[in-house]
């Protein structure tokens, strides 16, 4: 399969031998599972965030799933066909039903499901609505109805390139060809909801367990926001005989620290690990590594003057020992970024991958370089010095050292001041960047899919995620071009161009593509993570 046309590939490293992990029996078969984050939403229109997709995911299937080798493979669509412009796609749905938290089944799963999702995500001003049109499936009429947003009259909404054209048949219609459309369809934000439900609900839909439907491999059974939530077998689902585990317990917001001592009690299958743990594991047969898929880069407010300021956002870049940050501080398989999209995230036409088929390096590191430039950029701002912050997440693993270690770096400039502003990762991503309260943020983005656009759009004009605000018309129309152009070698070439546009200005500055470490039970086979798309899926795990 055409690595475009799906979502990329499974966990890449293994671990060791036996390991410690909970006492859960064969009998019960209960998966323990540390989270390092909260639940922001149980809403597949709202939500935003990795462990929010991961619970949503763990109750939820869409129109295709993530098979137990990482493929895109048959949902709740059993079938489909592509009319020959590869505009039109008519999803043939499987016979299989809605139930509520306790198992009593509520309803049969209709295509109606997908078309009230769909149209609910753009009413809502959902921030993955922008996946529904040309930064994502391209649907007919998407882009106009999202500018709409909560202003879309319900005629509007129904003229979405989304169609029940009857409960089993689901007809999507594209303003242009996708080429990674199908792998697209695993993603959460495309997941359905039953409208009955949720209306019925309404401002209290998925406000807790009992207020969500299932219609996945497990059934949210309790939840306690930022404490703990608990998944038990969905017996009506519709391939449970794939499904071995009894249920799932899982630790919410838990620091790594906690987690790795609950994991050497026997408390927990799986606990995510951080650098600083790196060296006391990295010898445990239970250690085990993966791609995470992420880039951590740092993002800067052009609002800010000094940070409009070209000069001084190459000083930034150019004074980051990107190198030293990952060998010497993060130590979890972390690599060097050389530019916006990561290694090993979506190969070209003649099967080469995105990060090595550019030749431009552009994140090298030299401070002498750096401070000519900073010094060029203080003198058109006419000043002699200037003052700027670092927004971090606390209750975010490696976030604070990453800050720690820019600000080390960023000490070297003469003329700049910093201060570091700790907060958490709700106030960070839900309050201070949207509404544009800092100067540089340290951020990160996860692939939605594996192409380059998953990264490039975030950085076009007027994106919900463009939060530092960088904008340039060239980058914009060649995104816009990209989109419809069917040539796969001419927009492979034009992604390129694009991200050199962006890179060459400084627009974001890319830190490291992530690599991730946890302890995971020699118990646990069977768990699927992925470096695009919603991060883990459990259907498939085994308790040996």
């Amino acid at each position: 399969m055409n690595t475009a046309k799906k979502v990329v590939a499974l966990t890449l490293s293994a671990a060791m031998l036996a390991g410690c992990g909970s006492s859960s029996s064969s009998a019960t078969k209960t998966f323990n599972f540390a989270a390092d984050t909260d639940i922001s939403s149980l809403d597949s229109t709202v939500a935003t965030d990795g462990t929010s997709f991961d619970a949503i995911h763990a109750f939820t299937d869409g129109l295709e799933i993530v098979n137990e080798k990482g493929q895109t493979a048959p949902g709740i669509a059993k079938s489909y066909d592509v009319s020959k412009d590869k505009k039109t796609y008519t999803f043939h749905l499987r016979d299989t039903n809605w139930v509520d938290y306790s198992g009593k089944k509520y309803a049969k799963v209709t295509a109606n499901d997908f078309v009230y999702s769909w149209q609910r995500i753009i009413k809502n001003a959902g921030e993955y609505a922008y996946m529904l049109g040309s930064g994502g499936a391209n649907l007919v009429n998407a882009d106009k109805l999202i500018a709409k947003g909560a202003k879309a009259s319900k005629a509007e909404l129904n003229t979405l390139g989304v169609k029940a054209k009857d409960d089993q048949t689901l007809v999507v219609t594209l303003a242009s060809p996708v080429p990674f459309f199908i792998g697209l369809m695993t993603f959460a934000c495309y997941y359905p909801i039953n409208e009955k439900f949720a209306e019925s609900k309404g401002k209290q839909y998925a406000a807790n367990y009992k207020n969500v439907l299932t219609n996945g491999a497990f059934r949210m059974t309790a939840w306690t926001k930022g404490k703990s939530c608990d998944f038990t077998k969905n017996t009506s689902y519709w391939d449970k005989s794939v499904v071995k585990l009894d249920g799932m317990k899982w630790q919410l917001a838990v620091d790594p620290k906690s987690a790795a001592a609950s994991f050497d009690a026997g408390n927990l299958d799986y606990a995510p690990l951080t650098s600083s743990l790196v060296d006391k594991y990295k010898n445990n047969k239970a250690f085990y590594t993966y791609q995470d898929g992420f880039l951590h880069y740092l993002m800067p407010n052009l609002k800010n003057k000094a940070l409009a300021n070209k000069n001084i956002r190459k000083g930034l870049s150019l004074a980051l020992n990107r190198e030293e940050l990952c060998s010497k501080i993060l130590k979890d398989g972390s690599t060097e970024s050389n530019g916006f999209v990561p290694k090993g995230l979506s190969k070209s036409p003649k099967g080469v991958d995105f990060r090595a088929d550019v030749k431009e390096d552009y994140t090298k590191y030299d401070l002498k370089e750096a401070q000519k430039a900073f010094n060029k950029g203080l003198k058109e701002l006419g000043k002699k010095s200037i003052e700027l912050s670092i927004l971090y997440g606390t209750d975010e693993i490696a976030m604070k050292d990453i800050a720690v270690f820019t600000q080390s770096c960023w000490s070297k400039l003469k003329g700049l001041k910093l201060n570091m502003v700790a907060t958490v990762k709700q106030d960070r991503v839900n309050t201070r960047e949207p509404k544009g309260e800092f100067d540089i943020s340290v951020t990160r983005w996860g692939p939605d899919y594996a192409d380059p656009t998953t990264y490039l759009n975030i950085c076009t004009t007027g994106n919900s995620f463009n939060r530092g605000k960088w904008s340039n018309k060239e980058y914009d129309k060649l995104c816009e071009k990209i989109r419809t152009e069917s040539n796969l070698t001419k927009r492979w070439d034009m992604m390129k161009k694009a991200e050199k546009i962006l890179m060459e200005d400084y627009g974001e500055i890319p830190l490291f593509d992530k690599g991730g470490c946890a302890l995971k039970s020699t118990k646990v086979k069977g768990l699927v993570h992925m470096s695009a798309g919603v991060p883990y899926t459990f259907a498939f795990i085994d308790m040996k």
